[in-house]
């Protein structure tokens, strides 16, 4: 039987009395005790599965890494407000049930979700997908098209646009990044620095603002798969093969970052995942690029099929693809940054400063390509 949790992590243990205590009177079935496990994804917050012993609910929670974390970095407080907000007008974002704001129950702020069930793709493609019928199309297709919906919701209703700051947006992401990555450096990169003065002299003029994820990626949506759209066992192909599964977003997830501002920006961000392939010097590195192999859309091809859908000018979008690898780059440095200093103990970022350089050189590359 596939899982999609593991045990927790050592280091990384959740203190269960105090959670236990705290959950009484909020969540039905508690009051017989918490069983919990840990979703292995993900490279910064901490994400687990609690099972309530009284009755088997299942509940995600959702709080920051380890350690001390960057200014206005991981906040579950505004994650859960975002989703809060969110999961009227776009059901992919899943509910919100209970925010704790009292560190001294488990060490941070962290709160409760809806468990939903699917697949998500990381490394690799499970065989049983791979037997469904052009997945990697379809896949694609889906992947995009929920971008597209998301970009659509009319982002002028009083409870979305209180989400974000849309004037002057797009100056914001680059000064905001510039500093963290100088908050989070760890060795000298000059081509960072011309990065960031190309960043600032070529910045376009943003299109109408929409929501925008800020970490739109392959890893961030869970399929829907099985009867009904969803199974326990995502191992049993004749459960995979029930229904067009890989045509259905089950949830998008990791909505920490979401604003409303240029929606191009979140684009070219999700293009420079997409786009991780086409860069030898990531590949050299060992970066995962699902989106290489047969069948699934190239960059122009996602590129033709959201322009065709939104009718929004993409003549800009190469420089929002550097700002999409510029940001990748300090978000992967901040990680790297906790590691060296001993934050954490997660032997998977031993290499991120080799990951960050190649981010560095991919987009120092692409700033003189069009200049």
């Amino acid at each position: 039987m596939h899982s999609d949790v593991i045990s927790v992590r050592p280091g990384e243990e959740l203190n269960l009395a105090s959670l236990a205590d705290w959950l009484l009177g909020k969540i039905e079935g508690a009051e017989r005790g918490v069983t919990v496990e840990q979703f292995p994804g993900g490279h910064s917050n901490l994400t687990y599965l609690l099972r309530m012993n009284g009755d088997g609910r299942e509940y995600v929670l959702r709080r920051a890494p380890l350690g001390p974390v960057a200014p206005k970095a991981h906040d579950m407080a505004r994650e859960f407000r975002v989703l809060q907000t969110v999961h009227p007008h776009f059901h992919e974002a899943p509910a919100v049930f209970h925010l704790c704001e009292d560190p001294t129950v488990l060490g941070a702020v962290f709160f409760l979700m809806e468990r939903r069930h699917g697949l998500i793709l990381r490394d690799e493609v499970p065989t049983q997908l791979a037997k469904v019928p052009n997945y990697a199309q379809r896949v694609s297709e889906a992947f995009i098209d929920c971008l597209i919906r998301l970009h659509a919701i009319d982002a002028s209703r009083p409870e979305l646009i209180a989400l974000g700051k849309p004037e002057g947006f797009l100056a914001r992401q680059v000064q905001g990044w510039a500093d963290r990555w100088h908050r989070a450096k760890t060795d000298d990169m000059p081509k960072m620095d011309s990065v960031i003065r190309w960043l600032i002299d070529r910045r376009p003029v943003s299109p109408a603002p929409t929501l925008v994820h800020n970490d739109y990626k392959l890893d961030n949506i869970m399929l829907a798969v099985g009867s009904a759209g969803r199974i326990e066992a995502v191992d049993k192909i004749e459960a995979v093969n029930k229904i067009d599964a890989v045509d259905k977003i089950e949830a998008v997830l990791d909505w920490e970052m979401a604003t409303v501002g240029d929606p191009l920006a979140d684009l070219g961000l999700t293009l420079c995942y997409w786009a991780w392939a086409e860069a030898p010097q990531l590949r050299a590195r060992g970066v995962p690029a699902l989106t290489s192999q047969a069948g699934w859309y190239t960059r122009d091809q996602f590129v033709q099929r959201y322009a065709e859908r939104t009718g929004r000018d993409l003549s800009h979008i190469p420089y929002y693809e550097v700002l999409g690898v510029f940001k990748l780059a300090v978000i992967l440095q901040q990680i790297y940054y906790r590691f060296r200093r001993g934050q954490t103990q997660d032997a998977r970022f031993r290499n991120f400063g080799e990951r960050v350089r190649g981010l560095v050189e991919l987009a120092d590359s692409l700033t003189g390509q069009l200049s």
